[in-house]
């Protein structure tokens, strides 16, 4: 049986780095009502010459190295993200030419701050099927280009950055890789969180909008019913986990979310204090800081979990 595993992590934020007394100069808002609201201390804000494509770009350059193989091997790019380059082509397609790939598929996914999720159950299905061998599963936002910076509910929340995986093919039955996925979504609760601009409707990019107290309640009930769903899927319980690597929106969601799955709070990874929300990107930015402090290692059971505007949520349970 093939199996999808991560044979390599990497990750790139902007250089520029915002604290909450910075945003207290733009906005009426201050450190500790940030911190004590989102847990969020610090994000980081791409400059001009930063775009979703860049720091993507950069970001599997990190993974390819880290899994000590060459850009050559890739026949599959999936990037998710909300915050594209242009409305097209893919940027995918953009990264796959930086790179100097000229063979396979690349395209763009979007599901917001679960995008990662979705690309990368996606990517493990293609490779399970035979379509790919090695794919580039990444995640990377601009979402500071959206943001509307005079309403301190939204704009203290999010930062840029991207985060990348190298899935391989492996079929030596190491019982490394990807267990399960599972992913949701429900439209009816689409102007809960939402961008108000489009090409086909306003004909404007447009800026986020967010209802934060609907947000949070669905967060934390989603989330901890898919964690439940992939287990069993894959066999398992919550439990049985070495490592939760959630979405980075909120510290309270997360210690909601770990409550509700009655699971210790310290086997979360939390970046949000460092990145804030940086959506499809949290992911794999969590990921490889986790992997660099040593916190995930070869064999831990990890878990994976995102919800993001429309509503999409999802999980995936991997042995890392």
């Amino acid at each position: 049986m093939i199996q999808s595993i991560i044979a390599g992590v990497g990750s790139c934020l902007p250089r520029r780095i915002m604290t909450n007394d910075d945003l207290a100069k733009l906005v009426d808002t201050s450190d500790a009502w940030i911190t004590e609201r989102t847990g969020i201390k610090a994000r980081h804000i791409a400059s001009e010459d930063e775009t979703t494509k860049s720091l993507a770009v950069e970001a599997c350059r990190r993974a390819l190295r880290h899994a000590k193989i060459e850009a050559s091997e890739v026949d599959l790019i999936i990037l998710a993200t909300s915050t594209p380059d242009h409305t097209f082509p893919a940027t995918a397609t953009e990264v796959q030419a930086d790179l100097g790939i000229t063979q396979g598929a690349a395209f763009d996914m979007q599901a917001v701050c679960s995008g990662f999720v979705f690309a990368l159950a996606t990517a493990d299905a293609m490779i399970k099927t035979g379509q790919a061998r090695c794919a580039l599963v990444i995640g990377s936002e601009t979402f500071s280009r959206i943001l509307d910076w005079t309403d301190r509910g939204t704009c203290v929340l999010f930062g840029d950055g991207a985060g990348a995986f190298v899935l391989k093919a492996d079929e030596s039955g190491s019982g490394q890789g990807i267990l399960a996925s599972k992913l949701r979504s429900d439209g009816k609760y689409r102007d809960k969180l939402y961008v108000d601009g489009g090409p086909s409707t306003t004909k404007t990019v447009g800026l986020l909008r967010m209802e934060g107290r609907e947000v949070f309640k669905h967060a934390v009930v989603n989330m901890a019913e898919v964690v439940e769903q992939v287990c069993t899927a894959a066999n398992m319980k919550a439990a049985d986990i070495d490592c939760f690597v959630p979405h980075q929106a909120n510290k309270r969601v997360l210690d909601a979310t770990a409550k509700k799955l009655g699971v210790s709070a310290d086997r979360f990874v939390v970046t949000v204090d460092k990145h804030g929300n940086t959506s499809a990107a949290s992911i794999p930015l969590a990921f490889d800081v986790a992997l660099a402090e040593g916190k995930i290692k070869r064999g831990d059971l990890v878990l994976m979990e995102a919800m993001g505007g429309g509503f999409t949520w999802g999980a995936v349970v991997a042995r890392y």
